[in-house]
């Protein structure tokens, strides 16, 4: 039995949902939280973002200006989604790639992480049951 934990971009949330659902994953639970990833090293990808989000924005002021720069330099936590999911051992390669599939895009930083843990038991508090037998 494996614990794997998820994090994914807001925008991400609704396609990780639907392969989650589509993998066959019995439940999940997702929490909003903050955090930072390695920060990026080739200046040319934040350089890049930076000038889209500006462009996204009507207005071009300084105050902006310093939010979009914290949130690409990595001073600023990011919004995340993230996903526990309890699975049986020869299922999570599986729900990987799917979360993988949903998750993956072409801006080469900050499509998320994904972490896989053991676990040592599970119990379904309605009917006690324990195990495999809980997932």
């Amino acid at each position: 039995m494996k614990e794997i934990i998820a994090v994914v971009r807001m925008n991400k949330v609704s396609d990780t949902k639907r392969a989650l659902v589509e993998s066959g994953v019995a439940g999940f639970t997702a929490t909003k939280v903050m955090g930072r990833g390695r920060l990026v090293q080739d200046l040319s990808l934040i350089a890049e973002r930076r000038k889209t989000l500006l462009a996204m924005t009507n207005e071009n002021d300084a105050k902006t200006e310093k939010l979009v720069t914290q949130f690409l330099d990595g001073t600023r936590f990011f919004p995340r989604r993230m996903f526990n999911i309890l699975a049986h051992d020869d299922e999570v390669p599986k729900i990987i790639e799917s979360i993988i599939n949903a998750n993956r895009t072409d801006n080469h930083v900050g499509d998320g992480k994904i972490f896989v843990l053991p676990v040592s038991d599970a119990i379904r508090v309605r009917t006690g049951e324990t195990g495999d037998a809980a997932i």
